[in-house]
């Protein structure tokens, strides 16, 4: 496994790229809105892995009541895994609380499923099947 990308909740992707490409010199490779989970991301590769800007589509976006909670920051940690169905099974036959038990389409086409933060030590934990 890898960490796959860090995902930071923002209020706004274009306030949030100056830093990240003008301060720092990253450069946003890939832009797209992701309806089912009502984001749009920017993914900036870092390295062997990548931050992922999270920006709210609307306020039933789950981003928009962390951002209402806890402001901007860390959402959550993304690690890439070889076959999700299995680490999936893996996890809830070790009693793991799941927020999705099963994978569902997330950004650039991957398989993601979410690890509820009260069995990761309060770290919201995504994991991700690259598709071809």
């Amino acid at each position: 496994m890898k960490i796959d990308h860090l995902g930071i909740a923002t209020g706004g992707i274009e306030e949030s790229l100056k830093f990240w490409e003008d301060a720092l010199g990253l450069e946003s490779v890939h832009v797209e809105v992701v309806e089912d989970q009502r984001v749009r991301v920017a993914m900036l590769p870092i390295g062997e892995s990548r931050i992922e800007l999270l920006e709210p589509l609307g306020d039933d976006s789950p981003i928009s009541g962390f951002l209402e909670k806890r402001g901007g920051g860390i959402h959550h940690i993304a690690v890439e895994v070889k076959d999700i169905n299995e680490s999936l099974a893996k996890l809830k036959a070790e009693g793991v609380r799941l927020i999705d038990e099963e994978p569902r389409v997330g950004a650039e086409n991957c398989l993601v499923a979410f690890v509820h933060p009260k069995s990761a030590n309060g770290v919201l934990l995504e994991l991700v099947q690259k598709t071809a």
